[in-house]
């Protein structure tokens, strides 16, 4: 079991509801496949809980098509205005609710720290959920308007493939004379396909900032962002006040607040990248 999961249970504990006495938890695990996140969707709402937990704005949206009634909690919701999910982030107004792993201003902050690291990079890919659709995100704008202030080309990577995109992206930059870094969202699917993406980083020898520690303690170069276990016990507590009766639409969205900066001054060395002292000053921790 992942590790945030296990701290989402043990929340629920804390907070009175320990499985097996008092409560119930049925698990289903669904990364990118769209059948298979319709299927463990559908399998969930006919056990008839009383409150379901989504990890992203896929399975939420999953879960949607098969009920309109079950309160839905997810840790990890992009753009759920946007996207349709809720009226507002202050009154949600359905049966949705939940947390946020991105703040507009973070995509100025991630562009930036990437260009102050790597300052020849001129292209930056994008890896983005193969499922998540939704053209006018408010991720995607914000990073697109980054992009431009800092003169960079922005790609962005939609495939469920992503060491082919990935390639095809080096065989373009290589064509094209172009400096190539590497942005990565958080979200259930690139945590998933986490290790496949530090290795291609690598291979390819481009800087790369991801959203949350544990990448960077996994060899990876640099990351800003708040922490999902943060979001997964939160969700955990949205679960306690709706399992006592609070309603979904009287529970805000809540966007992040909390962001660490992390380098890896090893994955530096080894990219043959210089960090200047002032961005090491600006860093919550330094992997050494």
């Amino acid at each position: 079991m992942q590790p945030h999961v296990i701290l989402f249970q043990k929340t629920l504990q804390d907070l009175g509801w320990a499985d097996g006495r008092n409560l119930r938890i049925d698990y289903r695990l669904a990364v990118a496949d769209p059948g298979q996140i319709r299927t463990a969707a559908a399998e969930l709402v006919r056990l008839k809980p009383d409150v379901l937990l989504a990890q992203s704005t896929p399975e939420t949206k999953a879960l949607l098509e098969q009920t309109r009634s079950v309160p839905i909690v997810s840790p990890m919701l992009s753009d759920p205005v946007g996207s349709g999910l809720v009226e507002s982030f202050a009154n949600p107004g359905g049966t949705v609710t939940g947390f946020t792993t991105f703040e507009e201003s973070m995509a100025g902050k991630w562009l930036g720290l990437l260009k102050e690291i790597g300052p020849d990079v001129t292209r930056i890919a994008i890896i983005l959920h193969p499922l998540d659709e939704t053209p006018s995100s408010g991720v995607q704008r914000a990073v697109k308007a980054a992009a431009s202030s800092l003169g960079v080309e922005l790609t962005s990577i939609r495939d469920a493939h992503i060491e082919r995109a990935l390639e095809v992206v080096a065989i373009d930059a290589v064509a094209r004379k172009a400096n190539v870094g590497l942005l990565v969202l958080p979200g259930i699917y690139t945590r998933a396909h986490r290790y496949l993406i530090l290795s291609l980083a690598a291979k390819y020898s481009w800087p790369a900032i991801y959203p949350s520690r544990d990448y960077v303690k996994a060899g990876g170069l640099m990351s800003y962002g708040t922490e999902i276990s943060d979001a997964f016990r939160q969700a955990a507590a949205y679960i306690d006040r709706i399992l006592r009766g609070e309603k979904p639409s009287q529970l805000p969205v809540q966007a992040p607040t909390n962001f660490r900066l992390v380098i890896n001054l090893w994955a530096a060395k080894v990219f043959g990248l210089t960090v200047s002292s002032s961005l090491l000053a600006r860093a919550d921790e330094v992997i050494e």
